[in-house]
């Protein structure tokens, strides 16, 4: 109960002072401008991240080497939670072994985040009562207290410390008014990467599936993070390594690559920037590079990988049910297949 409050009164001090600091810039082709800059967010994200490598994301188990995963973008939460909490029910039910979230994840108040961080602690109970052992003792306070029993890794987890397998990238209107202080009040790093583990042949080769999480919410990777991508941040060691070898790579992005339609924005990416980001995804021999941004569905194949642009899966963007998440499918063969996933939260109705 005391971490759930203090965090509260974190995010409302936030809040105090992004209205002392706030401003409302908008671009001349209505883009929300942000007021930090992503050479600064790479920076601070990587400090985070280097330290706490090993906690925030690093290799996944495929069970029997078949897993599927989730994805939506734009949820855009203001003051109804309901996509959000829909979203999470989905991938807990069905046992994706993780959720991708494509950016703009929420508006920039703390009272929203607020209530998305308690709509993420939700699902956390959820899934540690769905994939764990819960056990209940009562406390110093003569009240009951449940904590939860990962009894294959042999860890003991609160319910604020559950390892919910969502994995948000930043995206423009999360880093709007100064709201990056939000953004990583809950999520800490916005560029990461991880892998899942799918199995190994009788030569003791290991395959692995790689994720990239990629900063694009100002529209530009920045010049830190092409550092970063040229070090090999995201080959570490594994690529020098005869018995580890690199199957698939699935790519999460915020802006988006491709224009869906003539009534859609074009990518904000300068020309140089998209030659470099297709060549580096053809060199990363990526399957899917997922987006958002635009609010509007785009498919497409250039070579051998597929660009999936997702829709809105914001209430106010899309208040009627529809085909706003896409579930990949991985086989055990290494074949693999994607769907659209229909959500069917209505804002207004009482039973869904």
């Amino acid at each position: 109960m005391y971490g759930k409050l203090m965090k509260k009164y974190i995010l409302w001090t936030l809040l105090a002072v992004l209205t002392l600091t706030a401003c409302d810039k908008v671009s001349p082709a209505g883009i929300l401008i942000a007021n930090t800059d992503v050479d600064d967010r790479i920076k601070m994200s990587k400090d985070y991240y280097r330290i706490h490598e090993r906690d925030f994301f690093l290799i996944k188990q495929a069970k029997d080497g078949e897993y599927t995963f989730l994805v939506g973008a734009d949820s855009h939460l203001t003051t109804d939670p309901g996509r959000m909490r829909e979203m999470l029910q989905i991938g807990i039910d069905d046992d994706d072994l993780f959720y991708a979230h494509l950016g703009d994840i929420a508006d920039t108040k703390a009272e929203y985040y607020i209530t998305l961080d308690e709509v993420i602690t939700d699902a956390k109970e959820k899934y540690g009562k769905k994939y764990y052992k819960p056990v209940t003792y009562i406390d110093d306070y003569d009240r009951p207290h449940t904590i939860y029993m990962d009894t294959v890794a042999q860890k003991i987890y609160e319910v604020k410390d559950i390892p919910l397998p969502f994995h948000p990238v930043v995206g423009n209107h999360d880093i709007t008014n100064n709201g990056w202080a939000l953004w990583t009040s809950l999520f800490h790093s916005s560029f990461y990467m991880g892998y899942v583990f799918v199995g190994s042949d009788a030569q003791g080769v290991e395959y692995l599936d790689r994720l990239i999480f990629l900063d694009s919410a100002s529209g530009t990777l920045g010049g830190e993070q092409i550092d970063e991508i040229e070090s090999h941040f995201f080959d570490i060691d594994i690529q020098n390594s005869s018995r580890i070898k690199i199957r698939h790579t699935f790519i999460f992005g915020h802006t988006n690559i491709f224009r869906p339609s003539a009534t859609e924005f074009a990518s904000t990416f300068t020309r140089e920037e998209t030659y470099y980001l297709l060549n580096k995804f053809d060199q990363w021999n990526a399957s899917i590079v997922f987006s958002g941004h635009v609010h509007a569905w785009d498919e497409r194949k250039v070579g051998n990988i597929t660009y999936l642009t997702l829709d809105a899966m914001s209430e106010e963007n899309n208040p009627g049910p529809g085909e706003y998440l896409v579930r990949v499918h991985v086989e055990r063969d290494g074949s693999l297949s994607w769907k659209r996933i229909r959500m069917n939260y209505t804002p207004g109705l009482i039973s869904q």
